[in-house]
């Protein structure tokens, strides 16, 4: 039997599009369904090519428990925030123990909490003159990025690199790392 996987994200999509090309291939895994919270997502054109289809939902619907009801309804093994910006409530958390994951893009516990998200914790690395940063894959709990750590993995910084430089860097790491760890987690399922 294929474990289930649900992904979510509210941006771009660059990590879901790679999470969608290393299971492509895996008989033993699949990608149920696409949630977003934005309708002008680019996950939405980035999971066509793979036919998926993208679940977007409004606040009201998240808030009041109809989108958790639909999952529930699908029984993932597996929900994935790739770059998904809301707060995931306690009734997600209850309802799926340590099987709802995040990827912060640096080395937690620095630079996580409200408004620490893609190019707002480069910009802190930088300023903060770090000599390394990284990413950090965790379960989600009731507190922004202060699950139980699962992975992280670092790479060195330069005085030189800019916030570009530094968000390339963090980038590859999660194209490299991310779906790995993934797919470990669900081995061990």
């Amino acid at each position: 039997m294929s474990k289930k996987i649900i992904l979510l994200a509210s941006g771009n999509g660059s990590n879901v599009e790679n999470i969608c090309r290393f299971f492509k291939q895996n008989l033993e895994v699949q990608i149920l369904e696409v949630y977003t919270n934005n309708p002008d997502a680019g996950v939405l054109k980035r999971i066509k090519p793979f036919g998926l289809k993208g679940y977007i939902f409004n606040k009201t619907s998240f808030n009041n428990g109809d989108v958790l009801k639909e999952i529930k309804k699908k029984q993932p093994d597996l929900i994935v925030l790739a770059g998904f910006l809301w707060k995931i409530g306690v009734d997600w958390i209850d309802a799926f123990p340590l099987k709802i994951i995040n990827i912060h893009p640096a080395l937690l516990p620095k630079y996580g909490g409200k408004g620490m998200y893609g190019s707002h914790v480069h910009k802190a690395v930088k300023e903060n003159n770090e000599k390394e940063t990284g990413i950090t894959i965790h379960y989600v709990s009731e507190a922004y990025d202060k699950g139980t750590f699962i992975f992280q993995n670092k790479v060195a910084l330069t005085t030189t690199d800019t916030i570009c430089d530094i968000e390339a860097k963090v980038s590859a790491l999660e194209q490299k790392c991310f779906p790995k760890v993934i797919n470990s987690l669900l081995n061990n399922i």
